[in-house]
């Protein structure tokens, strides 16, 4: 059986049932957030004037501005032009730290293999997985990208799947605005397309591309790729009628223990469902709930934000995409469902020494740490004539709406490296509708299924030298970072339009400054 899909077809989206407060207990909103997942230090007055005047919108473009030039902050490592730039410790990591990022880093390649094996901690592999390795998907911690045809694998990229649900799986925990689905019964909540050995793969990802023209000022011409999905040999029989199927790629790994210390407090603050100020930007917060901390959080990671910390996306990933059990998803059998029955009965690496799971609390510590202290490479060019009028290019077309360029961190007890940087990822961290081009038709927690997390975009101009390709956006349709401006709508649908229209040097400079980045 073959299941087709194109995302651009708004008259294929399914309609979620909205749920009526009256029937729910107490809905989780977002006043009641914490970051409870940091060990912060509150700030002082003076502290959060600093903020304040360190983080303002310039009005001044002729100059580089302070700091710019170390994205992450002291974290910032010195940019290079090879494959390694996105695999090196942050800067200010102590002894010990670095200690631990290079075992984490261990266990980020470390390839997993079946059970049960004489290798009795890199057992459990499966039975079904998109990657034997974190790294598989996260090649040199960069961005992974589509087959790229009938004879390359998917490895780095994988299909989400849901069905509608008539009210949340744990009503509970409901929190206000989530859209209530729920696995698919077969399938679960992720297509893997292998399996171990006498296991059926659940299915091959197909990708048909139709090309679209767009048309530029100063006579030039975009083609955009527009991908219809195929969810094709399916290994146990069809999905659920009303399974909703959205794709993904890895994104890059740099950063994430910085973005995961931006206080909530600061973005929500940038909170406007109403667009109450006019602007056209109505950017939403996502909440979820912490298995880790029994409590709700604030999204950050994931392409809709789905999971709130990076030890919750590292767990996550290590149990869907490898199949690997951990402390905070239990299953030795990964992603099984109970209607794959071979899947759930075969044997599982579940070690006593581990607490009887495939990797232990430790493990995922210290592949969380790895991911934590990723570092930023610095900025290139920053003073250069054409960086500094795209730059104003990317101000003036209404881009730093949702790419807002700098935060500043929590400052936070012990040696934390992330603790009270400066850094310029360039987002807001929040939900923002991006119109039916780049619509999955897929709701995740509060996103709808127009709704993408805004990406950051630090270190975007090294992915040809990191990854060996330019695919960008959720799904790496785009084979340009204009082809990923072009996309744009929604919210983002007036700035779009401003870059087709604007003269073709400031295209041109606009492209220069993201490739500065």
């Amino acid at each position: 059986m073959r299941v087709f899909f194109a995302l651009l077809s708004c008259a294929a989206a399914l309609v979620v049932p909205v749920l009526g407060l009256a029937t729910q207990p107490d809905p989780v909103t977002s006043d009641s957030l914490s970051d409870v997942h940091l060990n912060v230090v509150p700030r002082t007055d003076d502290e959060r004037g600093r903020v304040a005047k360190i983080t303002a919108l310039p009005t001044e473009f002729d100059t580089a501005w302070p700091f710019e030039e170390n994205a992450g902050g002291a974290q910032t490592v010195r940019a290079r032009n090879t494959a390694d730039a996105f695999s090196q410790p942050a800067a200010n990591l102590n002894f010990a730290q670095e200690l631990d990022f290079k075992v984490g880093n261990g266990m980020f390649r470390r390839i997993w293999v079946s059970a049960p094996a004489s290798t009795l901690a890199s057992d459990g592999l499966g039975p079904l997985f998109n990657a034997r390795s974190c790294q598989r998907c996260h090649l040199k911690d960069g961005r992974g990208h589509p087959p790229e045809g009938p004879d390359d694998t998917a490895v780095s990229m994988f299909l989400r799947v849901s069905i509608p649900a008539p009210e949340p799986v744990d009503i509970q925990r409901y929190i206000a605005g989530t859209h209530a689905t729920a696995p698919d019964p077969t399938y679960g909540t992720q297509l893997q397309d292998f399996s171990l050995p006498g296991q059926a793969p659940e299915y091959r990802l197909q990708i048909d591309y139709d090309e679209v023209e767009v048309p530029l000022s100063g006579g030039e011409t975009a083609t955009l790729r527009r991908p219809t999905y195929t969810a094709a040999d399916l290994g146990y029989g069809p999905l659920h009628p009303g399974a909703m199927l959205s794709p993904r790629i890895a994104p890059q790994m740099i950063g994430m223990g910085l973005l995961e210390a931006i206080p909530a407090e600061e973005i929500l603050a940038r909170v406007d469902p109403d667009d109450a100020d006019g602007d056209g930007i109505s950017g939403k917060p996502q909440i979820v709930w912490s298995d880790a901390h029994d409590a709700p959080m604030l999204g950050r990671f994931g392409h809709k934000a789905g999971n709130p910390t990076v030890l919750e996306q590292t767990a996550s990933a290590f149990a869907g995409d490898i199949g690997i059990s951990n402390p905070l998803h239990t299953a030795g059998s990964g992603e099984c469902t109970d209607l794959q029955t071979d899947c759930t009965a075969a044997l599982h690496g579940g070690d006593p020494e581990q607490g009887g799971f495939e990797i232990d609390q430790v493990g995922l510590d210290l592949v969380s740490f790895y991911s934590r202290t990723l570092a930023v490479p610095a900025r290139r060019d920053v003073d250069a004539p054409q960086v500094l009028h795209g730059r104003q290019v990317f101000f003036d077309s209404g881009c730093a709406a949702c790419h807002q360029p700098n935060h500043v961190t929590h400052r936070l007890e012990g040696e934390d490296p992330a603790s009270f940087q400066l850094i310029w990822p360039y987002t807001d961290m929040l939900l923002h509708d991006m119109g039916p081009g780049l619509a999955d038709n897929r709701p995740e927690g509060r996103a709808d299924g127009q709704e993408w997390r805004t990406a950051p975009l630090w270190g975007i101009g090294l992915t040809k030298t990191v990854s060996g390709h330019t695919q960008f956006l959720h799904d790496g349709r785009a084979r340009s970072l204009l082809e990923a401006v072009l996309w744009h709508g929604g919210e983002a649908q007036a700035a779009r339009d401003i870059v087709v229209a604007m003269p073709p040097e400031d295209r041109v400079a606009l492209i220069r400054f993201l490739e500065s980045l």
